[in-house]
């Protein structure tokens, strides 16, 4: 697909693409696609002043209403799916398969929230005191910051978006500074249906182009209640205290040290297409890619080089090309981070299958990677997270052994076992099992739905975005006591007798 023709179907022209001081390149080939401008410190504020003054009109439009906005959004999605899916694969490097994927997350969410929209409940509450009632409302926030990654440049946006809007917030995005493209698409796009839309103010969606000074605008100012920030753990060491500081509210969404446990009743070919498809998908670029394998040693002979020989004939190359799986890393530092993790864990004792820089020759300013297979020593485990795709292997012989290494480690967002076993099935969705925020059974760790939340624990930041009650982040929580009495009966039994 062309590039040209992409832009052309977004509606993006040379005024948005050409003529900026940020230059944006593709992971594929290190071109360079587009050079747009960034907001100055001043127009950051401007916009964020803006977005404060869309909410105080948008909290007033009914919840239905406003879900039928994010309806037009969808449909909007919906057929642009194929350019955005493109756009999504020559900017960030994800086969274009993934890219239309990611597309169809936002196309979901747009119909959860639809529904959500007439169902933001709240509680009625039984009072001690006669003739009163108690209830429990959710209001509207205030304008929402999002902070995305590179490796998600669009559906982020929109588990976020989707929902802070039918809750009756305005949405200021700050993108990554690799990705600004998709989300000035995402913008075109959005900008679109609110022409079709009456009401919706000026103002509604606002997207902040820059690097981290803009971010921290963004983060510091007062007027947003609340930040939705998707990244490393070490952004979310810088953002959250900084949100705290000001008491603004913060969903963080950081890394993953995702890991698979193979018991030995497990189906060996669901196993197997898991832990392929969980471990390279995005070129391991994911926050719930699978970084750890332990597998038990009844069944480990029959599985590793199993997965080796897959790893050998993965197809690797243009992310646009429909024959590929597995697309380049986002940049060289990306690589860089890979090698230097290769070489720590061969210094460790680890057995390295496969890694290494691939067609640098058809691809000199790209970054393509053999996938890698390290089987690790006995008893040994991996506590960082390398944003690249190493597999670690590790053996085990009892599956609480395993359950506490898989648990070992600073990050918790996704897990998975694969078993037969209904009673290792159970004891690893117990409170005695995974320690994360996702807790599958016989699938992989990566490729959550939206109907349910998403998120993570310990390092992972402990926010939820997407499904079940996420929405309750993006508002403001108020109990409410009715008096349809004549009388006005005091908390806790006291007697006030007031003359006058």
């Amino acid at each position: 697909m062309q590039k040209d023709k992409i832009f052309q179907n977004l509606g993006l022209g040379k005024d948005v693409l050409e003529g900026g001081n940020l230059d944006v390149y593709s992971p594929i080939d290190g071109a360079k696609i587009a050079t747009v401008k960034t907001d100055t410190p001043q127009e950051a504020k401007d916009k964020i002043a803006k977005s404060a003054a869309a909410f105080k009109v948008w909290r007033t439009v009914p919840a239905p209403r406003r879900g039928e906005l994010v309806r037009l959004l969808g449909e909007k999605l919906r057929h642009h799916k194929e350019d955005l899916g493109a756009l999504v694969s020559l900017e960030c490097g994800k086969i274009y398969q993934e890219g239309l994927g990611e597309v169809q997350e936002m196309i979901d969410i747009c119909d959860f929230a639809v529904g959500l929209s007439r169902q933001l409940y709240g509680l009625t509450i039984a009072s001690e005191r006669p003739q009163h009632k108690m209830r429990e409302i959710w209001q509207p926030l205030g304008p929402v910051g999002i902070i995305s990654a590179f490796n998600f440049p669009v559906a982020v946006w929109s588990w976020n978006a989707a929902l802070a809007l039918v809750c009756g917030n305005s949405i200021i995005w700050k993108p990554s500074e690799k990705t600004p493209v998709t989300a000035l698409a995402c913008q075109h796009l959005f900008q679109q249906v609110c022409k079709e839309f009456a009401d919706a103010p000026d103002g509604l969606s606002e997207l902040l182009i820059g690097e981290r000074d803009i971010g921290e605008i963004l983060v510091d100012d007062k007027r947003v209640p609340l930040i939705s920030a998707t990244g490393s753990t070490a952004m979310g060491r810088a953002v959250g205290p900084r949100v705290a500081q000001r008491f603004g509210k913060t969903i963080l969404e950081l890394g993953g040290n995702n890991a698979i446990i193979v018991a030995p009743s497990a189906d060996l070919n669901l196993a197997f297409q898991g832990i392929v498809f969980g471990s390279v998908g995005t070129c391991g670029q994911r926050c719930t890619t699978t970084r750890r394998l332990f597998v038990h040693e009844d069944v480990y002979d029959a599985l590793v080089p199993r997965l080796k020989t897959a790893y050998a004939g993965l197809s690797i190359g243009d992310p646009l090309d429909p024959k590929t799986l597995v697309g380049p890393l986002i940049d060289e530092q990306s690589y860089l981070a890979m090698e230097d993790a290769l070489n720590h864990a061969k210094m460790e004792g680890g057995e390295i299958f496969g890694g290494g820089r691939i067609l640098a020759e058809q691809y000199p300013n790209g970054y393509f990677v053999k996938p890698a297979i390290v089987e690790m020593p006995q008893g040994s485990n991996v506590r960082e997270e390398t944003f690249a795709p190493i597999l670690y292997v590790f053996k085990y012989s009892d599956l609480d052994d395993a359950i506490a290494r898989q648990n070992d480690v600073p990050q918790g967002l996704s897990s998975s076992i694969f078993t037969r076993d209904i009673q290792e099935a159970e004891i690893f969705t117990s409170e005695a099992g995974s320690d994360c925020g996702i807790a599958n059974v016989n699938i992989g760790t990566s490729g959550a739905e939206i109907g349910g939340a998403f998120g993570g624990e310990k390092e992972t930041g402990g926010g939820r975005e997407s499904g079940s009650d996420s929405w309750k982040a993006y508002m403001r929580r108020m109990t409410s006591t009715v008096n349809y009495s004549s009388e006005l009966p005091l908390a806790q039994g006291i007697s006030f007798d007031a003359q006058g």
